[in-house]
């Protein structure tokens, strides 16, 4: 049976110390990779959804232009339709 000296202890401590500090080291670096990359997501999902919308407002805009130059077009034919009938 080997017996270790205090010195070999206090190395063997050092070594995994270092180890466990250098393994904690990456943990961290990956976490705050992890989180960056869950911003990023997010940021993207947030335009994405922004994008949508001004699309839909975009679309809402000439359906209201559309909307409005029917409208004229139908009150000018209804207008000219009754003047022909008044007019006879």
């Amino acid at each position: 049976m080997k017996l270790w000296s205090d010195f070999e202890v206090e190395l063997l401590i050092d070594e995994i110390s270092e180890a466990a500090i250098e393994a904690i080291e990456q943990a961290a670096a990956e976490a705050a990779r992890a989180a960056a990359l869950a911003a990023i997501e997010r940021e993207a999902a947030a335009l994405r959804e922004a994008q949508r919308w001004r699309l839909e407002a975009e679309n809402a805009r000439r359906a209201g232009v559309r909307s409005t130059i029917i409208a004229g077009l139908l009150c000018l034919a209804s207008g000219l339709a009754a003047g022909l009938l008044i007019s006879n």
